[in-house]
């Protein structure tokens, strides 16, 4: 299936039925096909052709959203790029798609002012809601001949290239196919409850999982509440008034709603599944979440080369038939899906059994097609005939996957393997504790010393020492961190995650210069 696919399944249950929301404002699946149609045609009137890349640069807004089946109309490829994301970064990620068209939001002219001087094969930009410099506007865009159904044939099943950020070096360029698409698709439907036509609430940013997760609810013709910025407020108000079925949120906007006091009064009872992933969520709060907001938490695993669905835990499998907790689930990252091989690797290539820690490896139609341009990091990525995720893990004997770190962050001290996201949970575990991050800083004596920076809730104290007993209770003193650092609060990406670089950055001694002689 192509993108546009799955709209036009919408559109072929009710074209009147609202597709994309915001504000009170409804685009039906008929108008949103009608306006891929244009985008399509403008698309080709600007010279972009089967295969070119275009990307969105654009907050939450269905609009933009909306471009994206144009794009796919065109026959041309998805560029996504995160609007948080610094001049140079989105410049580097630009260039690097090979993108000749860009569609941008007016609020963004001064970071695309400084963009394009680099990018000269950036030829066309079009302002979606206004007008800039050097851009022509939309609707003066779309005006051109022909109204009705237009599409272009693709040259091959590339729809998407996905930047993985430059985190781990350079960025990479992730192509996602159409095939990959549709697998996460099937995966979603058949993994997690989907009763009648579903409503799903966008409060992430549409560039990440949550642009992703709309293609299964428009394939069935459900409606999505575009949220313009992550209002928790807001969002309590909409999954209430609109009577919500889906929605996706990271741990971090998890922690924060069971913070907040209007939850306590908010009718959530239309949810069927509130998806968290994207980063390793506390045991502890999980089960607070549950108690609170219902058993309607659907925790999935993927990265941009498997998208989405490598693993999933429905909300079934959070209780047990009794409805009592089920606990001993809840850090693990549920069972592989039915259409991906999952396997735990050593370091020279071997399968390990059972209860044994590897890195977890993944083959199947999820797995990306490569990194664009780049053949050896895709040679490197599927060494083995795997696609490594980077991630240490396990299997137990029920085939429950734990994911225990990502591999660069294990932390080696005294000659033992150290898992951060092992300590973290104990920290997480305790009551004043809303994140934290562990770390290993270099050490004379130990090789690495575990290092942990804690953030409490609002209104609660506790000493380091206090949470360094809570953690040597939990895990004997080898992983007890030797220093406990209380922040007010955590460096974070644009999606939330708490950024382990930036920490390890301030902590670790500014590097000593020396002059030349």
């Amino acid at each position: 299936m192509r993108l546009t696919d799955y709209l036009d399944k919408g559109a072929s249950l009710d074209p009147a039925a609202p597709c994309l929301t915001m504000g009170g404002e409804s685009l039906s699946y008929g108008d949103v096909r009608e306006l891929s149609w244009r985008v399509g045609r403008a698309l080709a009137r600007s010279g972009v052709r089967p295969g070119d890349k275009v990307a969105i640069l654009s907050g939450n807004d269905p609009l933009s959203f909306g471009c994206v089946f144009g794009i796919g109309r065109a026959g041309a490829v998805w560029c996504p790029v995160n609007p948080r994301n610094e001049a140079a970064e989105n410049r580097e990620l630009l260039g690097l798609f090979d993108c000749t068209c860009l569609l941008v939001q007016e609020s963004f002219a001064p970071l695309v002012s400084r963009i394009l001087p680099g990018l000269p094969e950036l030829t066309t930009v079009v302002c979606l809601d206004g007008s800039m410099p050097g851009a022509v506007p939309f609707p003066d865009w779309l005006d051109g001949d022909g109204t009705g159904p237009w599409e272009a044939a693709p040259p091959d099943d590339l729809v998407m290239l996905v930047g993985t950020g430059g985190t781990t070096g350079r960025p990479k360029a992730v192509m996602l196919s159409g095939t990959n698409i549709e697998t996460m698709t099937a995966l979603t439907l058949m993994s997690y409850p989907f009763t009648g036509r579903p409503r799903y609430l966008a409060l992430a940013p549409l560039t990440h999982a949550a642009g992703v997760l709309c293609f299964p609810v428009l394939s069935l013709g459900g409606e999505i509440v575009v949220m313009p910025s992550p209002d928790l407020g807001a969002f309590l108000a909409e999954v209430e008034n609109r009577r919500i079925t889906h929605t996706f949120l990271p741990p971090t906007l998890i922690y924060l709603l069971l913070d907040d006091p209007a939850l306590a009064g908010s009718d959530l009872s239309s949810l069927q599944c509130l998806w968290y992933g994207a980063a390793p969520m506390s045991a502890a709060k999980l089960a607070e979440a549950i108690t609170r907001i219902g058993p309607v938490f659907g925790q999935l695993f993927g990265q941009s080369e498997a998208p989405m669905m490598i693993s999933t835990l429905a909300p079934a499998d959070h209780v047990h038939p009794d409805g009592s907790l089920a606990r001993e689930r809840f850090t693990s990252a549920g069972r592989p899906t039915p259409l991906t091989q999952v396997a735990i690797m050593s370091g020279t290539g071997e399968l390990l059994p059972p209860g044994e820690r590897g890195e977890i490896v993944v083959r199947g139609s999820l797995v990306m097609l490569g990194y664009y341009k780049n053949p050896d990091e895709t040679a490197a990525a599927g060494a083995h005939g795997w696609h490594h995720t980077g991630d240490i893990g396990y299997l137990d004997e029920d085939h429950y996957l734990y994911i225990v770190d990502r591999a660069k962050d294990m932390i080696i001290t005294g000659g033992f393997n150290v898992y951060s996201a092992e300590v973290e949970q104990a920290l997480l575990a305790h009551a004043a504790v809303r994140d934290c991050a562990v770390i290993g800083l270099p050490h004379e004596k130990w090789g690495e010393q575990i290092t942990a920076v804690v953030q409490l809730h609002a209104g609660k104290t506790a000493t380091d020492d206090e949470l360094r007993a809570a953690v040597k209770e939990r895990l004997g003193g080898v992983k007890t961190p030797k220093e406990i650092l209380i922040w007010p609060d955590l460096p974070r990406s644009k999606i939330g995650k708490v950024l382990k670089t930036e920490i390890r950055k301030a902590l670790l001694p500014a590097p000593q210069h020396t002059d030349g002689g």
